[in-house]
């Protein structure tokens, strides 16, 4: 009631007023009322079709250039671990790699279809190697690798932790199960000369493996897996190690194994002298022998350029539908009759 005994109304706005503050707090006043300025884009037919319009344009072209670049890749692949077995041993392929005395070696040719630029990059791919499961992938000592004997707790390396009362150096299954197949290549009667320095990444060689490690008694117990390790060289100069030893996430994957520092012409013949040492018919897996050159987005990967293309004829599809929706069925801007509450007014 008012003093003339009249009723007034208020409007609640929410906040209680303090006397003197009103002048002072009235930005803070604005924030919890809500009434500070905003960014409100107003989503029109016309913007929603530009806009869908506008990333087709944008990402078709760059899906245009990131398969070119990807098809500049020449890429020679060779599985070799079927092939390289004797004819008396592909019944029993696991008796064949797992017997020292009968000889590894193979010879395989590949033939050069388009010129290859240096640097030509060797890999060699596994399939079906589960290099993330998880006990493989704890089966491993960071410090020991970067300390060796100086930290002795090897407990995470189980079940190959120890030999002979000592730590193993390196410890766990990831290095007892290095890749150990070797390759030579050669051009007619000259070699092609294999770079293998710098194919680890620099942080770790530097950060991760221990200059002052050495692999004294590594594969040296009565479960040999794959490689061996030279034991006056340290684990920091030991990059096939080293690159083994970052564990892949998929189960098909490749590992640089080297560079060939010279051009390939087309029509080149390309000799492979390899030892198949590597076992991967218990497991059913498979062996593959890989040179690539590299484009300015990396080696050959068609997914990328085909997922941009993809995305932006995608958005170009949805943009004329949406104008065909919009030029058939027109609506004026701020028509409330659309409104969910007035259409169901309108029904009834």
């Amino acid at each position: 009631m008012d003093p003339d005994g009249g009723s007034s109304s208020t409007v609640s706005t929410g906040v209680q007023e303090i006397p003197g503050h009103s002048t002072q707090h009235g930005a803070f006043y604005q924030f919890t009322q809500q009434n500070l300025p905003a960014c409100k884009p107003v989503l029109t037919p016309a913007a929603v079709i530009a806009t869908f319009l506008l990333m087709g344009i944008i990402f078709i072209p760059v899906g245009l250039v990131t398969l070119r670049a990807s098809n500049s890749v020449v890429e020679i692949v060779d599985r070799y671990d079927m092939d390289c077995v004797p004819e008396e041993f592909r019944s029993n392929k696991v008796t064949y790699i797992k017997d020292v005395s009968i000889p590894k070696n193979c010879s395989r040719f590949l033939k050069v279809l388009k010129p290859m630029k240096a640097p030509i990059y060797i890999y060699y791919q596994l399939d079906n190697y589960y290099q993330n499961h998880r006990r493989y992938v704890k089966s491993r000592s960071d410090l020991q690798l970067l300390h060796g004997l100086g930290y002795n707790d090897t407990s995470s390396c189980k079940p190959l932790e120890s030999s002979h009362d000592l730590p193993v150096v390196p410890c766990g299954l990831i290095a007892w199960s290095l890749f150990n197949d070797t390759y030579k290549f050669s051009r007619g009667p000259s070699e092609l000369k294999v770079n293998r320095k710098n194919i680890a990444w620099k942080s770790d060689r530097d950060h991760k493996f221990g200059k002052n490690v050495y692999p004294f008694n590594f594969q040296n117990g009565t479960l040999i897996g794959g490689g061996k390790l030279d034991p006056s060289i340290p684990l920091g100069d030991q990059e096939d190690l080293i690159v083994w030893m970052r564990t892949a996430a998929l189960p098909s994957f490749r590992k640089l194994y080297g560079r060939i520092e010279e051009d390939l012409d087309a029509d080149d013949v390309i000799v492979v002298h390899l030892k198949n040492n590597y076992n991967t018919y218990s497991f059913g897996g498979k062996k593959k022998l890989v040179l690539s050159t590299s484009s300015w987005l990396g080696g050959k990967n068609d997914f990328l350029g085909v997922a941009n293309l993809f995305v932006g004829a995608f958005c170009i599809l949805i943009s004329i539908i949406f104008l065909l929706l919009h030029v058939k069925n027109p609506r004026p801007y701020g028509d409330t009759a659309y409104l969910s509450w007035n259409r169901k007014n309108i029904a009834s």
